[in-house]
């Protein structure tokens, strides 16, 4: 690429800091600023932040605008403004709602000539893909998608969204003896209770109303309704001292027997230290594929398995296949 890659970043939060990390190790982009609803004189950075309130004097300055905001609030509000103005990237993590975001999101982008890609992270995401490449070529088998052990951003963000949630952390935690099902070939029925445990962290603002939070975290939908959780109420010493790191990972496993009796296995797995720091890496990789696709003339919403590889790689094409292929 000849021209560097105008961005902006919208959200100061532990992605929208990751997203500003990732940048700077990737020199065919250039940071325009970081956009945020906070106080901008307290924001501490080299880079330029700027009001929210201002972002649309700033449409014909950015390339790509990476929306860092969380999925439970930020994006269902923030997406379809900023899609009718930019093009756009986010990590949109709802994935019983993600079809309904997408059509959303893709009236606006088309209606404005824009591109928004929506749902790029690592889960959905490059574990997108491998459930796809899975499905494609073990047509007949079955696979298995295990979070953690490691602390979910969205599923955090929704505790601390809580009337009464002063922080939180929550802590996705897989279950052995359902990977090792999962592994053994047999093609078992594991249903989400059966994976998956959630523990949860919080401190509250009243040690007296924690049991309509504990109630609230344990009924809600999409999160928290479907699975055993655990809910601990911790003093903000506590959580400063213990729940302060950010790791988590996961793994795809997919396995078929075939009409020979042959055992296959596909298995695709992170370990991540930082989960936002990791998420933002694959957010920036993405914005060059939103790039090359409105240099195209594209138009409307798009998720990962629309996307190229070659699309999010600095390298041109002659670069990988000598290199990589």
């Amino acid at each position: 690429m000849n021209n560097k890659i105008r961005v902006g970043i919208v959200g100061y939060g532990n992605l929208g800091k990751g997203v500003e990390l990732a940048l700077k190790q990737n020199n065919d982009f250039v940071l325009k600023g970081i956009f945020t609803r906070r106080d901008t004189s307290l924001i501490k950075t080299n880079s330029k932040i700027i009001h929210i309130s201002e972002i649309l004097n700033y449409k014909d300055e950015i390339d790509v605008m990476i929306l860092c905001g969380g999925s439970a609030n930020d994006l269902p509000e923030q997406c379809p403004i900023l899609a009718a103005c930019f093009n756009t990237i986010d990590a949109y993590d709802n994935h019983s709602k993600i079809p309904d975001y997408f059509n959303m999101v893709d009236d606006i982008a088309k209606e404005s000539n824009k591109v928004s890609l929506i749902s790029i992270g690592w889960d959905p995401g490059l574990f997108s893909i491998n459930r796809l490449l899975a499905q494609a070529i073990l047509p007949k088998g079955q696979d298995y998608t295990f979070w953690g052990e490691g602390v979910s951003q969205g599923h955090s963000e929704a505790i601390r969204k809580i009337n009464g949630v002063k922080y939180a952390v929550q802590y996705t935690i897989p279950i052995k003896d359902a990977i090792e099902k999962a592994r053994s070939g047999n093609n078992p029925h594991l249903k989400t209770r059966e994976k998956h445990k959630r523990t949860c962290y919080v401190v509250p603002f009243d040690f007296d109303h924690t049991d309509a939070i504990e109630k609230e975290i344990k009924t809600m939908p999409d999160y928290f309704l479907d699975y055993d959780t655990t809910v601990h109420f911790i003093t903000e010493e506590d959580f400063v001292k213990n729940h302060s790191k950010m790791p988590h990972g996961g793994f795809v496993i997919s396995t078929d027997i075939n009409e020979n009796n042959h055992r296959q296995k596909m298995e695709f797995n992170l370990s991540l230290d930082n989960n936002p720091e990791f998420t933002a890496s694959v957010l920036v990789a993405f914005a060059r594929g939103v790039y090359r696709l409105a240099l195209e003339g594209k138009k409307g919403a798009f998720s990962i398995f629309d996307i190229p590889l070659s699309y999010i790689s600095p390298k041109s094409g002659k670069e990988l296949r000598k290199e990589l292929l």
